[in-house]
């Protein structure tokens, strides 16, 4: 099999990312082979069909996954419906249910509100080598059947401790498998050997994280606008966003600015106070990206205005694509 230095000697000039920092892949390659033998059989083949589109390069797995939103308390049990009985393996994830519903009123004023009230976090004020994340994402990559109707995809939990030159550690827990629907549970359930044995618990996987440049965002509207790409719209601001709470250690004055510079980017709604997946309450703001059929949602703590979750879903049929909880967010001195 080809290495990264391999391909990338083979192919030289032609190369078109000989100048990028490619980081070391979050799943290797051998547990990626162990997942796509739960997938079904065609024609004789293994046959493993994410919903977008997967392309595995120097080692590296990109998947761009369409849409997502659920919200159920970590740890806890998901049912299939609100009130319902649990799933027996895997999570079966429904979706939030807003405080506005129908007819949601425009975001805008709200988040402005929001922007001129909150307060520190836990740690503004203070510093250390390490911006320290700790969130649970899934849908990346997610599985699916061949007839395109049962969909699957792996929880992670990761840690990411990172210096200011990008350099750093990584864990990655590999969880449970979780299910849009509950038909999707049923489908792969009767696949063997897809996910983790009842009650194992299972080993982190450590990753060096490289260096790279990292310029942490200010509080100047102008710049941040910029950084949110939101002359593209809200989809692309919703994305961004998620990005910039996954990386960043965000200051008070520059959460704050978020917030108004989305209260401006058109097509936010307001839903009002919702639980994430965490069980900790927030309010919440969603776009309908009509074209691509797919709903984005972002919430925040009503007190710090800190980004608690982003999630996306696709709309016909409300289905959940992928999620990210932030779980917690600090600066520290120590690795581990």
């Amino acid at each position: 099999m080809f290495g990264a230095e391999r391909t990338r000697t083979l192919l030289g000039p032609a190369d078109p990312a000989r100048n990028a920092n490619v980081g070391p892949p979050l799943v290797s390659a051998r547990e990626l082979i162990d997942r796509a033998g739960a997938t079904e059989l065609v024609a004789g083949r293994r046959r493993v069909r994410p919903t977008r589109r997967l392309v595995l390069t120097a080692g590296t797995l990109a998947v761009a996954v369409g849409a997502v939103a659920v919200l159920q308390p970590l740890g806890g049990d998901a049912p299939d419906t609100p009130g319902g009985p649990a799933a027996a393996a895997g999570l079966v994830l429904v979706p939030v249910a807003y405080q506005f519903d129908a007819d949601p009123p425009a975001a805008g004023p709200r988040l402005r509100a929001l922007a001129d009230k909150i307060k520190n976090a836990g740690y503004d004020g203070r510093g250390g080598r390490y911006m320290y994340h700790h969130t649970k994402v899934w849908g990346d990559p997610v599985m699916t059947s061949a007839d395109g109707r049962h969909h699957v995809a792996f929880a992670d939990e990761r840690k990411i401790w990172r210096a200011a030159d990008g350099t750093g550690q990584q864990t990655i827990v590999h969880l449970e498998p979780q299910y849009p629907d509950p038909e999707s549970r049923d489908y792969w359930q009767r696949r063997p050997g897809l996910g983790p044995a009842v009650g194992a618990t299972p080993a982190p996987s450590v990753i060096p994280l490289p260096p790279r440049e990292l310029t942490p965002p200010s509080a100047d509207p102008i710049e941040l606008r910029e950084l949110l790409k939101v002359k593209y719209g809200a989809g692309a601001a919703s994305k961004e966003v998620a990005t910039l709470y996954g990386r960043y250690v965000v200051p008070r004055a520059t959460r704050a600015e978020i917030l108004r510079v989305l209260a401006d980017v058109p097509g936010f709604r307001w839903r009002g106070e919702v639980t994430d997946r965490a069980g900790r309450g927030g309010v919440a703001v969603t776009f309908d990206d009509r074209e691509h059929d797919a709903q984005s949602l972002l919430v925040f703590d009503s007190t710090t205005g800190e980004l608690l979750a982003n999630e996306r879903l696709t709309m016909s049929p409300v289905r959940i694509s992928s999620y990210q909880v932030i779980l917690e967010t600090a600066w520290t001195d120590r690795l581990g």
